[in-house]
């Protein structure tokens, strides 16, 4: 079976034009992954029920911490140990795997209430739509950064930047969730569109900080995650953060608008968003990056963001509950 196991992913490697100088590294790291897969699995469900019940905080905590011991074991195993890619690997499940049993012994100590019963395990088909969409866009956008190793190295340790920073504007996402359902329950109409209207601010507020303090120490930074002085890496990672981070503010549009939807009640509509997105990276896919490559990669998901953006936006203020207090219903 694992040998078989190997055959296929190897197969698949090379049907994604893996180059041949990375497929063994390649076919090193995708092994350990999937191999402690359920590592991943536990750690963003654990933190995604925590987030759940108005607990923002500790989730916070864990992924700082997650972050940070995996930035020192990215360093400590690929450039102390010198493992490469097998490290990168290795550092990212034991980071993950710490955070799980921290949120672990957090539920079980502080949240009983999340811990689950025979009963709570029904079907919820609008919520697998939405996830095997979401899952297949994310995805697909792995699948094609193709394009040789410089791009493959920059364009890895600037998604581990990307997340970092990211975390400010996830976490208000969360929070926004939380406080729709709860001040929504409570029907208090203005305290809904209040704390939508702050999210918004605080997501662009984040978005011009990052591209002050980020994008002028770029190549730095990537040099420092990827442990490479090659110019190409840290000009492909450079390049891809100096373009998304200023589309930060649209990513947060997205991811607020997106759960205060699902806040409200709403189903279809951030469904929708998601298909966007996937049809989206499968149309710069096939038409784009064969003719630009790399800079049609980069350019990607800013775009997709600011038409998802858009959707969103609109639909949640044109959601009959947003409008209550214009109408007077």
């Amino acid at each position: 079976d694992l040998l078989r196991g190997g055959l296929t992913t190897t197969a698949l490697l090379r049907l994604l034009k893996t180059p041949a100088e990375i497929l063994e590294e390649s076919y090193s790291y995708i092994s350990i992954l999937s191999i402690f897969l359920f590592v991943m699995f536990a750690y963003n469900l654990c933190s995604g029920l925590l987030r759940a019940i108005g607990n923002s905080f500790m989730p916070l905590v864990f992924l700082i911490f997650s972050s940070l011991v995996n930035i020192v074991l990215d360093l400590l195993f690929i450039r102390t140990f010198g493992m490469g890619v097998r490290g990168a690997a290795i550092a990212t499940v034991i980071a993950q795997g710490i955070s799980v049993v921290l949120c672990l012994i957090y539920i079980v100590t502080k949240a009983k209430i999340l811990l689950p019963e025979k009963r709570h395990f029904a079907l919820d088909r609008g919520l697998y739509a939405d996830l095997l969409a979401q899952g297949f866009s994310m995805g697909f956008m792995s699948s094609i950064i193709y394009v040789g190793y410089e791009t493959i190295a920059g364009h890895t340790a600037a998604r581990k930047l990307f997340s970092f920073s990211m975390m400010p504007l996830s976490s208000m996402a969360q929070a926004v969730n939380t406080y729709v359902a709860q001040n929504r329950g409570a029907d208090n109409w203005e305290r809904v569109r209040k704390g939508i209207r702050y999210a918004y601010i605080f997501c662009f507020s984040v978005t011009a900080c990052l591209i002050v303090i980020v994008t002028p120490l770029a190549p730095t930074m990537v040099h420092l995650i990827s442990g490479s002085s090659d110019p190409t890496v840290l000009g492909n990672g450079a390049r891809y953060l100096r373009v998304a981070i200023p589309f930060f503010f649209a990513l947060g549009l997205v991811n607020c608008s997106r759960l205060a939807l699902q806040a409200l009640g709403e189903k279809i509509l951030p469904l929708l968003s998601s298909f966007i997105e996937l049809f989206g990276k499968i149309i710069f896919a096939m038409v784009f990056i064969p003719r630009y490559h790399y800079s049609a990669v980069i350019w990607c998901e800013p775009i997709i963001w600011c038409f998802m953006a858009a959707e969103l936006v609109i639909s949640l203020y044109r959601n009959p509950y947003m409008r209550k207090g214009k109408t007077g219903n």
